[in-house]
């Protein structure tokens, strides 16, 4: 969410009297003390608040006191809080608390850090396909659990998921839910219940058609459609011309737009997309179950079942006479699979660093990345346990952070070169962050040499560049500069390019403008400054 606004400024309540907002930052609601605003809505401000008797964090949202009065206005507010507080999931913010201080409404939820996807979309663009599928995995379980509970959420959309740096994915903010279970619905159209978002709202939605699941997974589907291509898959000057669009417009094919991706998640994509919900899947675990062939046949991977979210779905199907096939191929493609560019290490990365970088260049990697916003790098004393496969141990690695996390990956899966590789990126970065350059070098050095592999190579120039700046020795540095600049496009993580862009500011102070046309035009394309 965005920091607080000023506390001046004045809204209109459903009486129509304008009043002034008040930032309650400091106040004491029953167990929860507001430290900060994080946010606002239409219907109520949201607080980073510490939750004394347990210490910890929380979000509390705090409907506006104007509002309190209007029957209608706060029936929705609790209905929020009740729809919320029925889901108990992994990918769900949980809710904590709710009640009523000093005629202050409130719900205490848990306060997830990170980003929401809008946000994460905005630094690093389209996700690779395995952090991609992860994604769409965490949420298609979180709207699995609430079709259980009979509850519609109804403004699926990238600002309402959440990223967590441990690749984690919370759906948020059931303010427009719906509880569905008979004897239970509850529409609240006067008061906008049914407007959603018109960038992601279903056809049934604009049409003020009663909804259901399926609902959601339009609004999903149309989320999954901007995710990949950095575009909603309808736009327009109004929000009027946009919801004519999803009843009448299809959006531009998926293949179309990204022909590296999947023919199948495509289908998936545009099935979701359906304007007939009968046509789209039935269910959220039918979706899942969907993206789950997809991660097998190209990655050769089960997703282990014991990550966050993921629940196994074997139980639920039908035999399949195909299945001992697809698990003979599954295991046939795995090496080759994973020798893909996945790109897998390059999100995790950007998650630690982004952060910390995006201030601007700094002289040198520690100013740049503080030890908070990288890895808490600390000994282990046994070596890290085996994993039952490459994925889990590298979930398990991303997790934890430590060295011994990240080597386990390379020493127990050494026939997974592709991903070992990625690993070694992990460790460099470890390396530069305790001083230990050498080390650091050693690996950068490596992966410059492959020309095989361009992503890694450029990964380890931009790595040797900056170690070599770092060290004072820029003529060398600029020189490494020199071997990037034809394959910069490949360098695609914003927090090495910003390491680059250091390093070759630091250059040219010492040496004078060292770099060609072409590269200072693509530092000021990316970072709006050449100098």
């Amino acid at each position: 969410m965005n920091d607080p606004q000023p506390a001046s400024s004045t809204a209109l309540p459903a009486s129509g009297k304008a009043t002034t907002e008040v930032d309650l930052s400091g106040r004491q609601l029953g167990d929860f003390r507001l430290l900060r605003r994080l946010g606002r809505g239409a219907m109520a401000e949201v607080y980073l608040a510490e939750q004394c008797r347990l210490q910890r964090r929380v979000a509390v949202k705090v409907l506006k006191p104007e509002l309190a009065d209007d029957r209608v206005y706060l029936q929705r507010f609790q209905l929020e809080a009740r729809a919320a507080a029925s889901l108990i999931h992994a990918n769900i913010v949980q809710i904590y608390e709710v009640s009523c201080v000093d005629h202050l409404h409130y719900i205490a939820q848990e306060y997830v850090q990170g980003q929401d996807l809008h946000e994460w979309m905005a630094r690093h663009g389209p996700p690779d396909l395995a952090h991609a599928l992860s994604i769409m995995r965490q949420v298609a379980a979180a709207l699995a659990k609430a079709a259980e509970q009979g509850v519609v959420h109804r403004d699926i959309k990238p600002e309402n998921i959440m990223l967590t740096p441990t690749g984690e994915v919370k759906v948020a903010d059931f303010g427009l839910a719906r509880l569905t279970r008979e004897g239970e619905a509850n529409d609240l159209t006067q008061v906008g219940v049914t407007l959603g978002t018109p960038l992601y709202m279903s056809p049934e939605q604009v049409e003020g058609k009663p909804l259901d699941p399926r609902s959601d997974l339009y609004s999903f589907g149309a989320t999954c459609y901007h995710m990949l291509t950095s575009s909603p898959p309808f736009v327009g000057e109004t929000a009027l011309g946009v919801a004519v669009q999803h009843l009448k417009k299809q959006p531009q094919p998926l293949e179309m737009l990204r022909p590296d991706l999947p023919a199948s998640l495509c289908r998936i994509v545009h099935q979701m997309l359906a304007k007939d919900r009968d046509k789209r899947y039935p269910s959220a675990r039918q979706l899942l179950r969907e993206l789950r062939r997809v991660q097998i046949e190209h990655f050769g991977e089960e997703w282990p079942e014991d990550l966050p979210g993921w629940e196994s779905l074997a139980a639920e199907e039908p035999p399949d006479p195909r299945a001992a096939a697809t698990q003979e191929l599954a295991a046939a493609m795995r090496t080759m699979a994973l020798t893909r560019p996945s790109r897998l290490a390059k999100w995790l990365l950007a998650a630690a660093l982004v952060t910390a970088c995006a201030a601007g260049g700094a002289a040198g990697w520690l100013t740049m990345v503080p030890p908070s916003l990288l890895t808490d790098v600390k000994s282990t004393p046994a070596p890290f346990p085996k994993q039952s496969s490459v994925w889990r141990q590298w979930y398990l690695a991303s997790q934890i952070g430590t060295e011994a996390a990240w080597q386990s990956v390379i020493d127990y899966f050494p026939d997974q070169q592709y991903v070992a590789r990625r690993a070694q990126e992990q460790l460099a970065l470890i390396y530069v962050h305790d001083g230990a350059y050498d080390r650091a070098m050693d690996i950068f050095e490596e992966l410059a040499a492959l020309d095989d592999e361009v992503e890694l190579k450029a990964f380890g120039l931009a790595g040797k560049c900056g170690i070599l700046s770092l060290r004072g020795k820029y003529q060398e540095s600029a020189a490494v500069l020199d071997q990037l600049l034809p394959i910069r496009d490949k360098l695609t993580s914003q927090a090495m390019q910003k390491f680059v862009a250091s390093a070759a500011k630091k250059n040219r102070s010492k040496l004078g403008p060292q770099t060609g046309k072409d590269w200072d035009q693509w530092l000021e394309q990316q970072f709006g400054d050449n100098g």
